[in-house]
């Protein structure tokens, strides 16, 4: 009996003893496995940092499109930063209802267009594709939220877009953020060019 006993101690230790190894070897495996090659833990770290500025800064709130749901709109994870979706029939905007001493601004259910007295204009497609911002450079990012001027040089950033809020990031701030949207998954999508108003 006591030999018994000895046995099933040894065997429980050696069990124990093998599953602390495995989750050992499974958590630097998993701590490894995510973590960039040592070249690029600076870079996975200025990725994470702009994903927090574009939280913090509503990125989502309009370059993101929504699902309505039981709790209102939730942004489509298939689609994140996207814009406004290419396809989505735009609603009429209804006579009277913007001017002075009126509404000073409307917004789709989804929260991607807006129009008020600039027309009518739509959050861009922001992921790394063709039909977002896979030719930009970090500089024309950089003069575009310093600027309020597409790529430092072109049209006007229309509202509700707050470049003149992110202009006050740090070019370092600036450079996680963007490094961030290069690191969303591409989405086909090109959004339409701003409807001035009438």
């Amino acid at each position: 009996m006591k030999n018994t006993g000895a046995w099933c101690l040894l065997g429980l230790l050696s069990l124990g003893g093998a599953a602390w190894a495995l989750e050992q070897q499974d958590s630097r495996a998993s701590a490894t496995a995510g973590a960039p090659a040592t070249g690029q833990q600076g870079a996975g770290k200025e990725v994470l940092q702009g994903e927090k500025l574009a939280t913090f800064g509503g990125c989502h709130d309009c370059h993101t499109p929504k699902i309505m749901s039981a709790e209102g709109p939730q942004p489509d994870r298939s689609r994140l930063l996207s814009g406004y979706p290419a396809q989505a029939a735009l609603p009429a905007v209804p006579p009277g209802v913007l001017g002075p001493n009126r509404w000073g601004a409307l917004t789709t259910n989804d929260l991607t267009a807006w129009a008020g007295p600039w027309g009518i204009s739509f959050a861009a497609n922001l992921t790394p594709d063709a039909t977002g911002l896979a030719a930009w450079t970090l500089q024309d990012f950089i003069q575009t939220m310093r600027t309020g001027k597409h790529r430092g040089t072109g049209r006007a950033i229309l509202p509700p877009m707050p470049w003149f809020d992110v202009a006050v990031l740090s070019d370092q701030e600036l450079k996680a953020l963007f490094a961030y949207l290069k690191s969303v998954p591409p989405v086909s999508n090109k959004v339409p060019a701003p409807i001035p108003p009438k």
